[in-house]
């Protein structure tokens, strides 16, 4: 059985990365293979945590999993690791003695525990009085019963995790609500202020990324810029040194490391460091989304029927945050830089062989299985090769956040 594993981030106030709440499918339907789903769901659960390893996939943070009526009561969550995992009782789970029970067995053994999908009757109760999160989801709840939710539940010791934040706005009232975790996509919008304009520094350090990624790239230029800029200079001779390139002798030169690193290399890494200078106010999964998506797409190119440039794909899957990292319209950044038409078009209207390239990559981080199979079909990449590639794409940006 193939195992896709999508993840969508929770953050905390400060807009840190407090955990993943893990999608699993056994395929790339919205629904289990045609098996019994609690075998399934054990199954995907095991393989994720013992075979691919939760580290890979959640970084050192909190592992949401949605956990059935049957398997609560088997107390299947207490096979993973406690400081890892946060069991999430399904909405659809009846609160009933014997699955009380049972999360009270879990709950005492570490586990925190989190409702999802939360509507209150007085029957969940004791489930609520065991629990360490509420999950309110906050585009299907009127703003009124929510603040209700907030104001009597909150007796019971609970935090509030508001599901389906997709705005800045929605953010800001959840918090002010009283919500401490947030789960949704809002970090990946544009904060757009009318009359805002973009800094000319840092319209520079954009345009010093799209140059790098040209194809008459200039090594001495680069030196020359390189050296200019002292944090850049640092993070490249700390990055030659790491243990990523097990170097016998240090490299001691700015020019020594843009030869041993080559073109593509020295290409990645400016694009990378001026990425996470430009969203240095911004929530970090914002540049490590983007960093996965600029890896991913760069090695779907590989595997598909598509004669495509990498690096054209890499800088795509890069860019395509850069609304939200720079809060302006997308048109109008492109407009100021020389980026090829097909990004440009890409990014802008989403047309274009480059879209489909960024549609899996976006489809699949987001558990949209539909589009992502209707992007896979159209561009003759193998489905099932993908969740590798993913899991290729994290890795590969966790040694980069690294830096």
């Amino acid at each position: 059985m193939e195992i896709y594993v999508a993840r969508q981030p929770i953050f905390n106030k400060n807009k840190k990365i407090y955990g993943y709440e893990l999608l699993f499918r056994g395929g790339t339907t919205n629904a289990f293979p045609p098996i019994d789903g609690d075998t399934a769901t054990s199954k995907l659960l095991s393989n994720s945590f013992f075979n691919i390893g939760i580290e890979q996939i959640v970084g050192g943070k909190k592992a949401f999993v949605n956990f059935t009526e049957d398997l609560l009561i088997k107390k299947v969550p207490t096979l993973f690791p406690k400081d890892v995992l946060v069991v999430e009782v399904l909405e659809d789970v009846k609160p009933h003695q014997e699955v009380v029970e049972a999360c009270k067995e879990i709950s005492q053994g570490g586990y925190g525990i989190a409702l999802d999908d939360f509507f209150y009757t007085s029957g969940w109760d004791p489930l609520i009085s065991l629990a360490d999160i509420i999950k309110i989801d906050f585009r299907a709840t009127p703003v009124d019963t929510i603040r209700e939710y907030v104001e009597n539940l909150s007796s019971f010791g609970v935090r509030f995790l508001a599901e389906k934040v997709e705005t800045h706005e929605e953010f800001q009232l959840a918090s002010d609500m009283g919500f401490e975790y947030f789960q949704g996509y809002f970090f990946s919008k544009p904060q757009i202020v009318s009359g805002k304009d973009v800094s000319p520094s840092k319209i520079n350090l954009v345009q010093l990324v799209a140059e790098a990624n040209k194809p008459e790239f200039q090594f001495e230029e680069l030196e020359k810029l390189i050296l200019r800029d002292v944090s850049i200079s640092y993070k490249l001779m700390r990055y030659i040194n790491s243990s990523f390139f097990r170097r016998v002798h240090e490299i001691s030169s700015i020019k020594q490391a843009i030869i041993l690193l080559g073109e593509v290399g020295m290409r990645r890494f400016i694009s990378l460091i001026v990425m996470a200078k430009l969203a240095s106010d911004k929530p970090e999964e914002l540049v490590r989304t983007s960093i996965i998506r600029a890896r991913l797409c760069e090695l779907l190119g590989r595997h598909s029927g598509e004669d495509i440039n990498g690096a054209e794909l890499f800088t795509l899957g890069l860019f395509s945050l850069i609304d939200a990292i720079m809060d302006q319209e997308m048109e109008s950044l492109m407009n100021k830089l020389p980026l090829t038409e097909s990004i440009k078009r890409a990014l802008i209207a989403g047309e274009g062989t480059l879209a489909d390239f960024l549609r899996i990559a976006v489809s699949y981080e987001t558990g949209d299985w539909q589009g992502f199979a209707d992007a896979t079909r159209k561009l003759g990449v193998e489905e099932e090769k993908v969740p590798e590639l993913y899991l290729e794409a994290l890795g590969w940006a966790d040694s980069i956040n690294a830096i």
